[in-house]
Formats: structure tokens, C-alpha cells, sequence
């Protein structure tokens, strides 16, 4: 009995060293570290996208102030080095760039550019103004075909009715309100008509655009049939017109028909004389692209008092 309690009462010692498994748990720890640094080795930081990583988790949990990753480390191996995966190559689209053009080559001349040019009351009649002077021989032209014109309409230009004048490389025709029109009418009266049938020939003697272009004075109309000088000017261009496709055969895409109401006076209107020669019908012949329309009509005709009477 008591040989079995002394058997019973002894502890059983433990074995020495580590269990087995230990030794097994340990050489997996060792290979997984060396995994994670072979990885971290193989790695490229990138510290702009790890700064704005950093900084939107601080301003997302807001327990960060300071950018303690301001410069962070970039650890480099001869791996890395030497066999990178791939460098970050520059897009082509970056490197396209505009090639420098030599400043005499693709530039083609301007064609003449068509402006008007302002005038105020007693100033320059000017009705274009071109980008360029007319040549010698459009000029010459013009003046051949103005020595005809005024021997066209002699009779015309004796009583007052027309006058005939060169700017440039244009012709001017100016009809008159006294002979031609009713005051504050665009009805042409019957006397007047031989003197359209002349201003059709004139148009067929000459080659180029032709304006017609209507002027009043600066006396407001406003009627049932006018609302303003702006239709009266307007309808005595067309009236013009009309009467000149029924009597003459003209070009019907040679012509432009302006109204320019009281803005392009000849003179100004400050008294009835003045005002009389202010209200006419202009019919301006271009001869070719050449025009110098900058002086005015007032300087190449004579000076000479209005011989019509008071109209509309």
C-alpha cells in the first residue's frame, strides 16, 4: 500500500527543449518576413500619391496635424535597379507641339475690304471708302466716261435737274428734288422720266456696281405713308429704280438701293436753300474695285447755289 502512494504522489517532469511544433511555427514566421521584404524591395513608393493618401485619411478621421510624410524615404535595391518592372514613360501627346510657322509662308493677300466712313452735318459726303487707292487707268476711265455723261445730260444739268461729278474712280449722278419728285412724295412726276431713260443709258455705258441711294433734310416726316425721313429716302431709291426697269433694260444684279435719310448731308441744313440741295437721289457708277470715295461730292462739284425750291 504504501508502496503504490509513494508511486502515486510523484510529479511527472517535463520534457526538456521546445516542442516540436515550435521549430515549424518559427521557420514559417521567418519565410513570411522574408516574403514581405522581398515584396517591399520589388516596390516603387510613390510620395506624391502617398502625401494625398496620408492627407485625405487626415481629413477624414481629423486626428492628424502635422505631415509627418512630408519627405519620406525611398528605399532602392540592386533589384529595383536593376530589373524594374516599367519606367513611367512620357504620353506622345505631351511632346506634340505647335511647329513654328515662317511668317511669309500661307499668308495670302486681303481682298479690298468695303467700309463706310462716318460723316456728320456739313461734313464729307462719303459713301465708301476702300482699302486701297483706284489705279491710274480705272481713274482715266472714269474720266472718259464723265465727259460723256455731262454732254448725255446737258440739258438736265442747264436747268438744275442733275448734276454729274468724278470722285475717283467713280461717277456721281445726283438727281435733284426740284424736277423729280413731289415735296414729300416718292412718286416720280411724268417730266422727269426722259431724264430715267438717260440715267439707263448711263448705266449701260458703264461696267461695275451702281448705287442708288436716297438722302432728305433733316426736317422730320411722319405721315400715313412715312414714318420717318429713313422711308422717305428709302422709297424715293426705289421709286428711281422701278422707273428704270420700265423705260431702260438694266442689270438687275448690278444694282444696291440705300436709304440714308438726313446722315450724309451735302450741306448743312440750316437754311431752306441748303436743305433743298440736301434732298436728292445719288446714283453712283463704279467703274471696277478701285474707288477713292474719301473726299467729298461737295469738293469736285462748283460751288453753286440750290436752284430748287422748298420740298418735303
Amino acid at each position: 500500500m504504501l508502496g503504490d502512494a509513494s508511486k502515486s504522489g510523484k510529479r511527472r517532469l517535463a520534457p526538456v527543449g521546445a516542442p516540436p511544433w515550435m521549430a515549424t511555427f518559427a521557420d514559417l514566421s521567418t519565410l513570411l518576413l522574408s516574403f514581405f521584404v522581398l515584396l517591399l524591395s520589388f516596390s516603387e513608393m510613390d510620395v506624391n500619391k502617398y502625401k494625398e493618401i496620408a492627407g485625405s485619411m487626415r481629413m477624414a478621421f481629423g486626428v492628424q496635424r502635422e505631415d509627418v510624410t512630408r519627405d519620406p524615404p525611398m528605399g532602392t535595391s540592386f533589384v529595383a535597379r536593376d530589373f524594374s518592372p516599367g519606367q513611367p514613360s512620357q504620353s506622345p501627346f505631351a511632346k506634340i507641339a505647335p511647329t513654328p510657322m515662317s511668317t511669309s509662308e500661307g499668308i495670302r493677300p486681303m481682298p479690298p475690304r468695303v467700309t463706310v466712313a462716318p460723316s456728320g452735318p456739313g461734313g464729307p459726303d462719303s459713301l465708301l471708302s476702300l482699302s486701297r487707292q483706284p489705279s491710274d487707268a480705272a481713274v482715266e476711265q472714269a474720266r472718259s466716261n464723265l465727259i460723256k455723261l455731262q454732254s448725255l445730260f446737258r440739258q438736265e444739268i442747264e436747268r438744275g435737274l442733275i448734276e454729274v461729278a468724278q470722285i475717283g474712280a467713280q461717277i456721281v449722278i445726283r438727281v435733284r428734288e426740284h424736277g423729280s419728285f413731289p415735296s414729300g412724295s416718292a412718286k416720280l412726276i411724268k417730266p422727269f422720266l426722259p431724264a430715267v431713260r438717260k440715267i439707263g443709258q448711263a448705266i449701260r455705258m458703264t461696267e461695275g456696281q451702281v448705287i442708288i441711294a436716297g438722302h432728305t433734310d433733316n426736317v422730320p416726316i411722319h405721315n400715313a405713308q412715312f414714318r420717318s425721313n429713313w422711308d422717305l429716302s428709302a422709297a424715293r431709291a426705289i421709286s428711281l429704280l422701278r422707273a428704270l426697269g420700265a423705260v431702260e433694260a438694266v442689270d438687275a444684279n448690278r444694282i444696291t438701293v440705300a436709304g440714308h435719310a438726313d446722315t450724309r448731308p451735302i450741306v448743312s441744313n440750316d437754311t431752306p436753300r441748303h436743305r433743298a440741295r440736301n434732298r436728292r437721289v445719288e446714283i453712283i457708277l463704279v467703274n471696277g474695285n478701285g474707288l477713292e470715295l474719301t473726299r467729298s461730292l461737295n469738293e469736285v462739284l462748283e460751288p453753286s447755289d440750290a436752284r430748287g425750291n422748298e420740298g418735303g
